[in-house]
């Protein structure tokens, strides 16, 4: 039986795969890890430690006293944050990456994910069907260290054999976390606001379409990734995955469907030019064809399920 160490697993993503991954693999074979505190779920339903990435003794120590054999590093600074504390994120993120693929090659571990994202591409890469291989240029912090790291995990993957795996994920949609500073968060805040105030003041342009995708497609296709022949992969770089493409203002349209007086207002900050130099959407028809990449999820349905979420967790708070 594979055990898997999720680092990071306080995060938006980390908290839901790490539930993911116990439902799969059974509660004590998921070990969650991280320097913040885990949700009740995570602590109650198996092993939880704190764990510091940047320390590289102590997580070789734990991968071999374990015997961990995949390992999920989610460990980041975002795109916003990242830009207010630019060489802090590049040492925090590239570190972070560095000691895990040396980790998992001295220790003997299997598998290796490690998230990439749409922040590798820069304003001069097409903005429309981005596809998995064109110029990339990116003019941000998270940006540049997520390149650097896609070509780490290649060479690490080439030159000693890790089986690195990556995805170069779009805006993630939970309603289970709060948004962690990233460039897509208006996409989740929106619908917290929209609940709580009725209205919403937005960081970026009504006509600023990204890449989104909601958290449960993002989950159930990052594991299809590891749980993938490793011979049908053709890429050891990090996969486009597209998810649905959608502005601030198509949102909010929809979100009028179930709260008609709901509005919205726009106050571009510094993330504008971020977003600006991401993708508006994405060609996954590679990941599709390799490992089978598929997603559930529309803006009808997500707005739905999202709305519905938020009004059942403010009523149990209250």
């Amino acid at each position: 039986m594979d055990n898997i160490l999720v680092i990071g697993s306080s995060g938006q993503i980390g908290s839901e795969l790490v539930m993911a991954l116990r439902k799969i693999y059974g509660n004590e074979h998921v070990f969650a890890t991280d320097i913040k505190q885990p949700t009740k779920e995570v602590r109650k339903s198996g092993p939880f430690q704190n764990l510091d990435v940047l320390d590289f003794n102590n997580l070789l120590h734990f991968l071999v006293r374990f015997n961990i054999t995949q390992i999920y590093n989610l460990a980041a600074v975002l795109s916003g944050n990242a830009e207010k504390i630019p060489l802090q994120a590049w040492d925090i993120n590239m570190k972070a990456l560095m000691n895990t693929l040396e980790a998992a090659r001295e220790s003997g571990a299997k598998k290796l994910f490690w998230p990439s994202s749409i922040a590798v591409f820069g304003p001069t890469t097409p903005r429309h069907d981005t596809p998995q291989l064109t110029v990339m240029e990116p003019n941000t912090v998270y940006g540049i260290s997520k390149l650097a790291g896609e070509r780490w995990g290649e060479y690490y993957n080439k030159r000693y054999g890790v089986d690195f795996r990556s995805v170069r994920y779009p805006g993630l949609i939970s309603y289970k976390t709060e948004p962690g500073g990233g460039t897509t968060d208006y996409a989740v805040e929106i619908f917290f606001d929209a609940i709580k105030k009725g209205s919403y003041q937005c960081f970026l342009k009504e006509d600023t379409a990204l890449p989104m995708m909601f958290m449960d497609d993002a989950i159930a296709n990052t594991i299809k990734l590891m749980q993938a022949d490793p011979k049908k992969l053709s890429l050891r770089s990090a996969y486009n995955m597209a998810g649905i493409s959608f502005d601030p203002k198509q949102l909010a349209a929809e979100i009028r469907k179930h709260i008609p007086e709901f509005t919205i207002s726009y106050k571009p900050d510094f993330r504008q030019t971020i977003a600006e130099s991401w993708p508006a959407s994405i060609d996954d028809s590679i990941a599709r064809k390799d490992w089978g990449l598929s997603t559930s999820f529309n803006l009808e349905k997500m707005t739905t399920i999202m709305l519905r979420k938020i009004r059942e967790k403010a009523s149990k708070s209250t």
